[in-house]
């Protein structure tokens, strides 16, 4: 079973898009957050069920899931999963924003 790490700018973009989602439902805003921890769990089994980011093809780097709204970016490194970035799925993905926060 593979360890996860969520780095710090990855809680920092959940938190940014769980803030926002409280400002018109804070139960909403807890019940998402809390799908996203949930979803990211099955990756300690399954490091490779997250699709390939079409933006970052042909680079098999970096994976994502879905959780709607919202696409979490993740690497696998040896026996460790890092979480490095999550965004609302209609922003649009830009290689820097991953690898300033991979680093």
């Amino acid at each position: 079973m593979a360890q996860l790490i969520w780095t710090e700018p990855a809680l920092s973009d959940l938190e940014a898009i769980a803030d926002y989602i409280a400002l018109d439902d804070p139960a909403a805003a807890s019940e998402f957050v809390a799908k996203v921890f949930l979803h990211v769990e099955q990756l300690a089994t399954y490091p490779k069920s997250g699709s390939l980011p079409k933006e970052l093809r042909p680079n098999q780097v970096y994976r994502q899931i879905i959780e709607r709204p919202c696409r979490i970016f993740y690497r696998i490194s040896e026996s460790k999963i890092y979480i490095v970035h999550v965004m609302r799925s209609e922003r649009i993905l830009r290689r820097k924003d991953l690898a300033r926060k991979s680093s």
